[in-house]
C-alpha cells in the first residue's frame, strides 16, 4: 500500500509542474500577470504566485471539491486553492469541521493547513478576468481536472462549488469515459447525481456574493459535507 500512495502522490507532484508551467490561455496568463503587478494596496509588497494552480489535499482522497478558478487576489496570490480569501475562509472552516482540516484558517502556502480524505481542486487553473471563463479556456483546462480524478483512485464522491463547476466536472467524467445520464443532471444546492464511478452534490460556491445575502450559510455548507461524509465508504 505505501508504494501505491507514493505512486499517486509522485504522479500528481509531476501533474502539478506540468499546471504551474502552462501558458496555452493567453488572456488568462495576461490577467494573472497583470493582477499581480498592480495588486491592492493591501498586498503591496507581496510577491504573487501569478501561474495556474494544482489541486491540494491529501492524494488518498475520497471526497474531491471542484471550485471555479482561482481568485486574483486569493490562489492566484497565495499559490493554493481557495486559499487567501473569504470564499477560503468559508470552505476550509466548514472542512475542518467536518473533519476533513486539520486547521480552520488557509493563509498561504506554508501555513501547516493539511487534508486528510479530501482534495481540492477546480475547473480553471487561472484566476479569469470577472470570475469569467470563455468556455474555450474551460476545455483548454479540462483535461487537468480530468488527469487529477484520475489520479484520485479511492475518489468516490465530488462535491461541486457552482453551477460552473457541476457542469465542468460533467466534462471532465464524460471525457474518462463515464456515462452522463439523459436529462443531463441539473445543478442546484444540495442536488446528487451519480456520474460514472462518483456521485456528484451541488453546493453553492461560497463566494461573499452568496455569503453575505445568506444564499449560503454555515449550517448549509456543513449540510453539504455530512452529506458527503455519508456517502464516503
Amino acid at each position: 500500500m505505501a508504494g501505491t500512495r507514493n505512486g499517486e502522490a509522485d504522479d500528481l507532484t509531476r501533474l502539478a509542474r506540468e499546471i504551474h508551467g502552462c501558458r496555452r490561455c493567453p488572456r488568462l496568463v495576461e490577467w494573472r500577470e497583470e493582477r499581480a503587478a498592480d495588486p491592492p494596496r493591501r498586498y503591496r509588497g507581496e510577491e504573487y504566485w501569478a501561474r495556474p494552480l494544482d489541486g491540494f489535499g491529501d492524494p488518498e482522497a475520497q471526497l474531491a471539491i471542484v471550485g471555479l478558478a482561482p481568485a486574483a487576489h486569493g490562489a492566484n496570490r497565495t499559490g493554493r486553492m481557495f486559499t487567501g480569501d473569504r470564499s477560503g475562509d468559508w470552505l476550509y472552516a466548514a472542512l475542518h469541521r467536518a473533519g476533513y482540516a486539520n486547521q480552520p484558517t488557509s493563509e498561504h502556502r506554508g501555513d501547516g493547513l493539511r487534508l486528510s480524505d479530501a482534495y481540492v481542486t477546480a475547473v480553471v487553473r487561472c484566476a479569469p478576468p470577472a470570475n469569467r471563463p470563455t468556455p474555450g479556456e474551460r476545455d483548454t483546462c479540462l483535461p487537468y481536472l480530468a488527469r487529477e480524478l484520475e489520479l484520485l483512485p479511492r475518489c468516490r464522491t465530488i462535491v461541486t462549488l457552482g453551477a460552473f463547476a457541476w457542469d465542468g466536472t460533467l466534462r471532465a467524467i464524460r471525457s474518462l469515459g463515464g456515462e452522463v445520464p439523459r436529462p443531463r443532471p441539473r445543478f442546484g444546492h444540495g442536488a446528487e447525481a451519480s456520474v460514472g464511478r462518483w456521485r456528484l452534490l451541488g453546493c453553492y460556491h461560497p463566494s461573499q456574493q452568496n455569503t453575505f445575502t445568506g444564499k449560503l450559510t454555515e449550517s448549509m455548507l456543513d449540510d453539504v459535507f455530512r452529506r458527503a461524509g455519508e456517502l464516503s465508504p
